[in-house]
């Protein structure tokens, strides 16, 4: 297998570590020149000049270093926002003053929504020059899910307010009623958290996750500060026995996040022109983010859904889930117990746990358990068929194969197919 398994190498990622072909006669070489033969579909991404080195095109898209170095940085007006403005606004005042600001922002963004299909389209396109070079119609592969799944989905939760964390309880109970469990992810010192409910959540089967300290947007104001409270947010993840973390208002930077004492995070997201930080990772997948798994939210949060954007049903949110699931890749909801109690919200949320308790194929999971999944996919040794399997509980190999210009993507027996592109027009 090509590839270091260092912690911080860009090779986690790299696409020969993701797809785990299983074929001797591809090497770094082959994934060299299929990068850069599927990185027109890039072309306008600053990430392209690196089609020659996949694994640094790769970490360019998946940190969003590709935005530039000051992405992450908050602009002097969104300081001055957090800093001054919000803590005087009154808390009905501030969802129109972000549609009036960020509706705007996502008419300029450079990734598309709700589906941004681009990095997709190279990571097929890349599987499809491979088998056309070294002359075979199919490959094997370690399936991307256990249990021969075609699709991940995974429910998550932020809590915002003391009001939002009252409301827990029903939200776990309507996702019962459909045979689902999720995340909750609470602030550690914003309200009294009421530790009698978290283990109730976690003896009904549900995941505890970290909201940060304060949902104030002032975590990432300067590293100095941020590495100070990230030691008061390690406590906090020690004390609640919490391995799973999502920074409010999704401020983010992934070289800080490093002293974050955590499994897995899911703080980035694959394309989201409508968050204060805007840009994406373009994936729907996981993928390593230093010593922690990045679990990429996939689908718009309930509030930019139903306010901004102001749809009145689950129809964006089941169709970007059509999206994810001929590509194999995982859907993860954000939706806040705060905005559940407005009864619009919760129907409509109602409604899309309805329809996708009707669907079939998907490995429904917590994070944490898809977090951990992941890590061990990646770090399962290149060994023959039979002892890769043994080594991996609920792995299948599975196949690829080439396609005409009109297959789809998953044919009936379940075979990935990689069919070539349309022609430019």
């Amino acid at each position: 297998m090509i590839g270091s398994n260092a912690p911080h190498s860009p090779d986690r990622n790299a696409p020969w570590m993701f797809w785990r072909l299983l074929h001797p006669g591809i090497g770094v070489e082959e994934w060299r020149d299929a990068s850069v033969h599927a990185a027109y579909l890039l072309r306008e991404l600053p990430a392209a000049r690196h089609a020659d080195d996949p694994a640094e095109l790769v970490d360019m898209i998946l940190t969003e270093r590709q935005f530039g170095q000051g992405h992450w940085n908050l602009t002097p007006a969104k300081r001055a926002y957090y800093m001054y403005v919000r803590p005087l606004l009154p808390a009905w005042v501030r969802p129109f003053l972000r549609r009036a600001l960020l509706v705007p922002q996502g008419e300029r963004s450079l990734l598309r929504w709700p589906v941004e299909d681009r990095y997709v389209r190279y990571q097929f396109a890349m599987l499809r020059h491979l088998l056309e070079r070294i002359g075979e119609s199919s490959v094997q592969y370690l399936r991307l899910w256990p249990h021969e799944a075609r699709y991940a989905l995974a429910l998550t939760h932020d809590i915002e307010t003391a009001k939002g964390q009252e409301f827990v309880r029903e939200v776990a109970a309507l996702e019962e009623r459909y045979g689902f469990r999720s995340a909750f992810n609470f602030v550690a010192e914003d309200y009294p958290l009421d530790e009698k409910l978290l283990g109730e959540l976690r003896e009904r089967g549900f995941e505890v996750g970290l909201h940060g300290l304060k949902h104030d947007g002032r975590l990432f104001l300067s590293r100095r500060e941020f590495e100070r409270d990230a030691m008061r947010i390690n406590r906090h993840l020690k004390r609640l026995n919490v391995v799973g973390f999502r920074a409010p208002f999704t401020h983010r930077n992934p070289e800080w996040m490093q002293a974050l004492e955590i499994e897995h995070d899911s703080t980035f997201f694959d394309t989201d022109p409508f968050e204060t930080i805007n840009g994406g990772t373009m994936s729907i997948w996981p993928f390593m983010m230093g010593h922690f798994v990045e679990l990429p939210f996939t689908l718009p949060q309930d509030h930019t859904l139903l306010s901004m954007v102001g749809e009145n049903s689950p129809d964006i949110w089941l169709r970007k889930i059509d999206f994810i699931e001929r590509h194999r890749g995982m859907a993860m909801t954000i939706s806040h117990p705060d905005y559940l109690r407005d009864r619009r919200f919760f129907e409509v949320y109602e409604e899309f746990l309805r329809q996708m308790s009707g669907r079939e194929g998907y490995w429904h999971a917590l994070p944490t358990e898809i977090a951990r999944w992941w890590r061990m996919r990646a770090d399962a040794p290149a060994l023959d068929r039979e002892s890769l399997l043994a080594a991996l509980p609920g792995a299948s190999i599975g196949t690829i194969r080439l396609g005409s210009a009109d297959a789809e993507m998953v044919d009936e027996s379940d075979v990935l197919v990689v069919a070539p592109e349309e022609p430019e027009r």
